[in-house]
C-alpha cells in the first residue's frame, strides 16, 4: 500500500482518539470558555454554556447542558452569584466533580445601597447576587487572578499537563498585564470630565473603579429587571445635572432604553459594548483580550469627541 495513503489512514484513525483524550471542561459563559481556552490549549475540549452574545443572567438550560456537565472533568464558574442557575443544573446532571471559582480571591465590589434604591432591592429578590457585583473580569487585573484559578483547577484535573497549562497561563498573564496597562494610558489620555457614561445596566463597576470611569445604568447589576419609570427620570436628570457626554449600548440588551434616554438628553450613543458576552468569532470580540480593546476603543473615541 502506498506509504502516502497508508500515513493518512492513521491520521484520521487517531483523530478521533486524541480528540476523545482530551479533558472536557465545561465553561459557564463565553469569556470563561476563551480564557480556559487560552490555558488548556489543544489538551482540552471546552464546552461554553452560555455562548457569545448570549445573557447569562437570565440563561435556562437545556437537556444538552445537562448531558455535557454529566460528561465533564471540570466545571469552570464566574462565582460571586453571576450563574444562578448552575446549581440546578449541576444537580440535575449528578454532577459531583471539581469546581474552579474564576474569580475565587477577588476582592468583591458591593453595590453601593445609595445606587441600588427600590428598583435594585426588589432585583436582588429573584437573584443571587445579594448586593455583590459579579462582573469582576472587567478590571484586566482581576482577569489575572481568574486565569490563575483556571490553571491551577486544570493542573489538578490533569496533573500531565501541568506544565502545558502553567506555561501557557503565564504566557497569557503576561499578555494581560501589557493589556492593563494599555487600557490605564487610553482613560488617562481622556479629560476627567468626560470620563462619564450610561450603559444599559450596572456591569461596569469593577471597570470604573479600576480605570477611573463614572458610571451609571438605569437597571440594575442584573439583566432580568427592568428599569423603573423613577429609575429613568433619574439617569435624565444626572445626565443633564453632570453634562455626562454618552450612552452605550450592550451586546446582551435591547437598546430602545437607552435610545429613549439619548432622545431625551440629547447624549451621545457612543456604540456597543460588551460586558457579559463576547461577540460570535466573525464580530469585533471574539476573544476576552479583543473585546477589552473593542470596549476601550469604543469609549475613548465617544468620550474624546465633542460633537
Amino acid at each position: 500500500m502506498n506509504r502516502l495513503l497508508v500515513a493518512s489512514l492513521l491520521v484520521l484513525l487517531a483523530g478521533p482518539a486524541f480528540a476523545a483524550d482530551r479533558l472536557p471542561v465545561i465553561a459557564s459563559f463565553s469569556i470563561l470558555g476563551d480564557m480556559v481556552g487560552r490555558v488548556g490549549g489543544d489538551r482540552v475540549a471546552v464546552t461554553t454554556l452560555v455562548g457569545p452574545d448570549g445573557d447569562a443572567h437570565v440563561y435556562e438550560p437545556t437537556p444538552d447542558d445537562v448531558k455535557a456537565v454529566a460528561a465533564a472533568k471540570l466545571l469552570v464558574v464566574n462565582g460571586l452569584g453571576f450563574e444562578g442557575w448552575m446549581d440546578r443544573l449541576a444537580e440535575a446532571s449528578g454532577y459531583a466533580g471539581p469546581v474552579t471559582v474564576a474569580s475565587q480571591g477577588i476582592a468583591a465590589r458591593e453595590m453601593a445601597e445609595e445606587d441600588e434604591g427600590e428598583h435594585a432591592e426588589a432585583d436582588h429578590a429573584d437573584h443571587d447576587h445579594h448586593g455583590t457585583d459579579p462582573h469582576a473580569w472587567q478590571d484586566v487585573a482581576n482577569a489575572v487572578t481568574y486565569v490563575k484559578n483556571i490553571a491551577a483547577g486544570l493542573d489538578a484535573a490533569d496533573p500531565e499537563g501541568k506544565a502545558i497549562y502553567d506555561a501557557n497561563a503565564a504566557a497569557y498573564v503576561a499578555e494581560l498585564e501589557a493589556l492593563d496597562a494599555e487600557v490605564r494610558a487610553a482613560m488617562a489620555a481622556l479629560p476627567t470630565e468626560r470620563r462619564k457614561i450610561i450603559t444599559s445596566h450596572d456591569a461596569f463597576g469593577y471597570f470604573g473603579a479600576a480605570y477611573g470611569l463614572t458610571l451609571l445604568a438605569p437597571e440594575g447589576v442584573s439583566t432580568e429587571s427592568e428599569a423603573s419609570a423613577a429609575d429613568v427620570a433619574r439617569i435624565i436628570r444626572q445626565i443633564r445635572d453632570d453634562a455626562i457626554p454618552a450612552i452605550f449600548v450592550e451586546n446582551i440588551k435591547d437598546r430602545r432604553l437607552v435610545d429613549q434616554i439619548a432622545a431625551e438628553t440629547q447624549a451621545v450613543v457612543g456604540g456597543e459594548l460588551y460586558t457579559d458576552a463576547l461577540s460570535a468569532k466573525d464580530g469585533p470580540a471574539p476573544t476576552y483580550v479583543e473585546m477589552i480593546r473593542h470596549n476601550i476603543r469604543t469609549l475613548t473615541e465617544a468620550l474624546a469627541s465633542k460633537r
